[in-house]
């Protein structure tokens, strides 16, 4: 951990500036207003015109410089909000408080809440551009949309004729080296169960159950590497011991992000007093079994079980049980990869959230695939599931999926760039998560799109981090395909 070096020295130096810039100004999904605000001052500092479109997407404009003016128009891609996540240990309010990055040797990180370099990176690399005086392009468009991490509600609501370029780089992709040209579509699935308190047996006592310490993660970049979900862990200790011990749920909450993997889950119980002791015992051994499965994954997972107060009423008891069985039933993580590219997942879900209050559980799933059917199949699949549960079922916010196209001339005029800089053809490669460029796509036919970025690892998570080397080599590479845009 070096605390005394200075982020903005590191290079590009504007680019960095520029990043340290976005960590000090809290944005959340949601939460737009500052940034929204510090975004188009910049660019009217700058004498550029910039603008709020009605989808609240703030977008800036820069002529051609001399002798590019017959180049292409460019748009430069990112998005404004940043995944909130946090260890259970720190104390951080995202709506207010400034992120606290540092340099860990090779890396840029936060201290123990997620970096925002997905998309704050992308961000502060095109403000860069609209910066520079010395670099040489045809018309520029700084695009930066709203609420991605939550809907792509920015993109959805992207309105044909708002953009005036031909080709779209969208900057929010995590693998230096790599050229993405397709995308996976997505769709949320949420159940309820509705329910009046029961009364809670005074006889019994209560326990917090609380499971901790997963790693998480992007639950489109992530969900095929093993990694726990604390939910459908908490369900099978829940199921366990309701069947084993007379436990009864009174609530339950896990997780509270769709594209994220839960990292922690937390039930509140009762059980009955004289049995209390082989319920704890219960709780170690399912502990211990949680550490061997997923011991190379997730080695600090954690289960506790603190007595506490009785709570004032629990959950029915055939909607606990309903609940359970649901969840546990419930389809999770990888489902198929692509069958022509077997290294690519074509298809997953992630049980993203359950939580509940005193009348009713609400469950959140994201559905992911590149193929339009198979997305459709694993909706049915939850939602027999939860059909046979008793619950109400809801699908919304599907967005499409990007097809590739391989003949695309800035994916040429990309790879001719990248092996003259760096002595290589760059992967071309096709990612499971929801980038932008499907939506937006979908309502700019025509347009020309690439994706590509630095090295970002564990983005929503708090282990997040951006490798220095590649921003520096994302940087030049910018520069250099701004330079050879293709004529118009």
């Amino acid at each position: 951990m070096e605390k005394n070096r200075a982020i903005e020295q590191l290079q590009p130096e504007a680019v960095w500036k520029n990043f340290k810039a976005l960590t000090q100004i809290p944005r959340p999904s949601g939460k737009r207003d500052q940034i929204t605000s510090f975004l188009v001052d910049f660019g009217k500092k700058l004498g550029l015109e910039s603008f709020v479109d009605d989808a609240g997407n703030v977008i800036i404009r820069k002529p051609a410089t001399l002798g590019m003016e017959k180049c292409k128009g460019i748009v430069l891609q990112a998005h404004m909000d940043m995944v909130p996540q946090k260890n259970s240990a720190v104390k951080h309010d995202f709506e207010k408080d400034p992120i606290d990055a540092y340099i860990d040797g090779e890396w840029v990180r936060a201290n123990q809440t997620t970096l925002g370099a997905d998309n704050g990176i992308g961000v502060a690399a095109a403000m860069a551009v609209l910066q520079s005086k010395n670099l040489s392009h045809g018309p520029i468009e700084m695009l930066i949309t709203a609420d991605e991490e939550t809907g792509m509600f920015g993109a959805i609501g992207l309105k044909n004729g708002t953009l005036q370029g031909e080709v779209l780089l969208n900057l929010d992709s995590e693998d230096e080296g790599e050229l993405y040209v397709g995308c996976a579509g997505g769709i949320n699935a949420a159940i309820f169960f509705a329910y009046k308190q029961e009364p809670v047996y005074q006889d019994d006592v209560a326990y917090k159950i609380s499971l901790t310490g997963l790693r998480g993660g992007h639950s489109g970049l992530d969900i095929n590497t093993g990694r726990a979900n604390a939910n459908k862990l908490l369900f099978r200790i829940l199921k366990y011991v309701v069947s084993s011990f007379e436990a009864r749920l009174a609530s339950v909450e896990g997780g509270n992000l769709r594209n994220a993997i839960p990292r922690e889950a937390y039930a509140l119980v009762t059980v009955p007093e004289e049995g209390q002791e082989d319920f704890l015992e219960a709780i170690s051994e399912m502990e211990t079994i949680f550490k061997a499965e997923y011991a190379s994954v997730d080695p600090d997972l954690k289960i506790t079980a603190e007595l506490v107060e009785l709570p004032e009423g629990l959950i029915p008891e055939v909607v606990q049980d309903d609940l359970i069985n649901g969840v546990t039933g419930c389809p999770n993580g990888l489902i198929r990869l692509i069958p022509e590219m077997p290294e690519v997942v074509e298809t997953s879900t992630n049980l993203a959230i359950v939580k509940s209050n005193s009348e009713h559980i609400e469950i959140a799933c994201l559905v992911r695939s590149s193929v339009e059917t198979m997305k459709e199949e694993l909706c049915s699949m939850i939602e027999s599931v939860f059909a046979l549960a008793g619950a109400k079922i809801e699908f919304s916010g599907g967005y499409p999926g990007w097809q590739p196209r391989f003949d695309s001339p800035i994916l040429e005029v990309m790879s001719k760039v990248y092996n003259e800089k760096f002595g290589k053809i760059p992967a071309i490669k096709v990612i499971h998560a929801g980038l932008e460029c499907g939506i937006i796509g979908s309502a700019i036919p025509g347009l020309d799109m690439i994706s590509f970025g630095p090295t970002i690892r564990h983005p929503h998570s708090p282990d997040e981090k951006v490798n220095i080397a590649t921003v520096a080599k994302f940087w030049d590479y910018l520069t250099a395909v701004l330079q050879a845009a293709p004529i118009k």
